[in-house]
């Protein structure tokens, strides 16, 4: 009674390696074909994008690892709040890789506007689609359908006592109101996602240059590509970073539990700390001063009945009969 488990993963985390290992897989034996084909028939067009291939590839098994390491690690005790935000982690990193990919595309699009070079549509159509196709499948592959948000497990809680003051510990898994949002799958999707939405515009762009010569619409369509992927990264940079950070994972939620409390019980909450453990789990520390014998089981209770979802909570109840 006195131990609880910190696993705090995704309710699809195993599902989710799956499929980050499959779409690492699917992109990597594209990548060996066209690097094959580049060497076989002298195309650097097909050699290029073979290269390009294997920052894809890079970015998936850096997505399926993050999946592999939090599940590996998390029984391990020196992960104090479990291993949940090994995803978080790799999300961070695969979005700065984005970044400076979109600031490295835009370079070279706004020197192609300025000093136009010679494109060989055809090859480069050919493979844009192959790229586009390959994207297209990583990304079906990776699509979140799984609309749950979390898993229960038996609640596991100690209560220790000392004078003036009540503690308590609660974990708790629930499947209804935690965020479950996913940064790291997230974040694989994105990159697939962003590389599809380049080639479609490069197919584009190729195609009016093919047929119509209009040359500057290759740069500029590279320049529209560069903006997409950036902003898309300043997303998951900004959202991934607030994870890693502890930042209040839910104000209005944290706003509501602290009303609850301190309407329901008479208590004045002194500290709260709300911050997410991992996809769908959220952690609470609580800390409040009541003039009346209120214990921390019964602030439990409460918030149990309102918030079923609270992966782990901590209660701590200073009572103080002089305080208004």
């Amino acid at each position: 009674m006195w131990t609880r488990d910190h696993v705090f993963l995704g309710a699809s985390h195993g599902r989710s390696e799956s499929k980050a290992k499959l779409a690492a897989l699917v992109t990597a034996v594209f990548m060996a074909v066209e690097i094959g084909c580049g060497l076989a028939y002298h195309s650097m067009a097909l050699l290029a994008d073979g290269v390009h291939m294997a920052t894809h590839v890079g970015a998936l098994g850096l997505a399926a690892g993050a999946y592999w390491l939090a599940r590996r690690h998390a029984d391990n005790a020196r992960f104090t709040f479990g291993s949940g935000k090994f995803g978080d982690l790799a999300a961070f990193s695969s979005a700065i890789i984005l970044g400076i990919t979109a600031l490295v595309v835009a370079v070279e699009s706004i020197e192609r506007l300025i000093n136009p070079a010679l494109v060989q549509y055809g090859d480069a159509l050919l493979i844009a689609c192959i790229g586009l196709c390959v994207n297209l499948v990583s990304a079906f592959i990776l699509k979140d359908d799984d609309h749950s948000h979390g898993h229960s497990h038996a609640a596991h809680s100690h209560t220790t006592h000392s004078p003036g003051h009540d503690h308590a510990h609660d974990h708790e898994h629930g499947h209804d109101h935690a965020p479950a949002r996913d940064n790291n799958m997230r974040a694989a999707y994105v990159h697939v996602l962003a590389d599809a939405g380049t080639s479609l515009l490069a197919i584009v762009a190729l195609a009016c240059g093919y047929f119509f010569g209009l040359a500057f619409l290759d740069p500029l369509c590279g320049v529209v590509g560069a903006f997409v992927i950036a902003s898309w990264s300043y997303g998951l940079i900004r959202d991934s970073a607030m994870v890693l950070l502890d930042a209040d994972s839910n104000p209005k939620r944290s706003s509501a539990i602290k009303a609850m409390i301190e309407q329901e019980m008479g208590a004045r909450v002194a500290d709260l700390h709300l911050w997410r453990l991992g996809p769908g789990h959220e952690g609470l520390i609580v800390s409040l001063v009541s003039p009346d014998a209120t214990s921390a089981e019964q602030i439990k209770a409460a918030l149990r009945k309102h918030y079923p979802d609270l992966s782990h909570v901590t209660v701590e109840v200073a009572v103080c009969a002089d305080c208004t």
